[in-house]
């Protein structure tokens, strides 16, 4: 199994002989508007796609989709994804991705199996109080094989009781976060920053943590030298933070 970075919440996974791509956003460097009311007025993407579409969908049998916020799922990414490909999503999602001309969208309540892999949808929190509640639901997927390692893919959410229960229902071996401690000019920030990693980490020590979702989009505030430095001062084993296009072995 392995994962691979491509940019921002934008992963690759490798599992039971399946390419799945989770949450696609493929448009260029500066091409939409920065979020609003945030910090600076960057407009996103801050970087660009480390490979070309053309190799990002040279073999992709899945997608999955863990919300359909414009930084998981852009136009470009409607416009050039394959329609006729499985797409596994938040009930919540499923309406959207339909009128999209999706024509394979397998909106999931609980769990599903396909091609020998049981994926099992977590929920999360996008932040806290009213913004957390603005902000929409979310979710996570873990994923199950039975030679593979379970990976949790824990999408847009804070360390909250859901992310707990999921590390403890489902022992994962592999957890993907998304960090960048994303944030607005008033109220808390909505995805990951170092407290919340280190929460997941003690929560889960023997976990292989990946945190990405960093440097590619405006109100994304934490840096991955920062990240590093924080784990390196902390001595927090088995956390990695992948640049964009990096490939991890599992």
């Amino acid at each position: 199994m392995n994962i691979q970075l491509i940019r921002h919440a934008t992963i690759k996974l490798q599992f039971n002989g399946q390419t799945i791509l989770v949450d696609p956003m493929f448009s260029s460097k500066s091409t939409l508007a920065p979020v609003a009311n945030a910090a600076n007025e960057c407009k996103n993407p801050l970087v660009d796609l480390p490979i070309t579409v053309e190799e990002l969908l040279g073999e992709i049998h899945g997608i999955i989709i863990t919300h359909s916020h414009r930084d998981h799922l852009d136009d470009r990414a409607i416009e050039l994804l394959p329609k006729d490909l499985p797409v596994f999503c938040q009930p919540e999602d499923e309406e959207k991705l339909i009128s999209l001309a999706f024509k394979d969208v397998r909106s999931v309540e609980h769990e599903t199996e396909w091609k020998g892999i049981q994926l099992i949808r977590t929920g999360g929190q996008h932040g806290t109080g009213e913004l957390g509640k603005l902000m929409g639901p979310v979710s996570g997927f873990v994923l199950q094989s039975e030679d593979e390692p379970v990976v949790y893919v824990a999408g847009d959410t804070i360390w909250c009781s859901e992310v707990e229960e999921a590390i403890s229902n489902y022992s994962p071996e592999v957890i993907v976060l998304n960090g960048g401690e994303a944030q607005y000019l008033t109220g808390d920030p909505i995805t990951m920053g170092v407290n919340d990693i280190e929460k997941v980490h003690r929560a889960s020590p023997s976990s292989k943590i990946v945190v990405v979702h960093m440097e590619s989009w405006n109100h994304c505030l934490l840096t991955r030298r920062d990240l590093r430095q924080y784990i390196e001062t902390n001595q927090l084993s088995y956390i990695f933070v992948p640049d964009d296009g990096m490939i991890l072995n599992f």
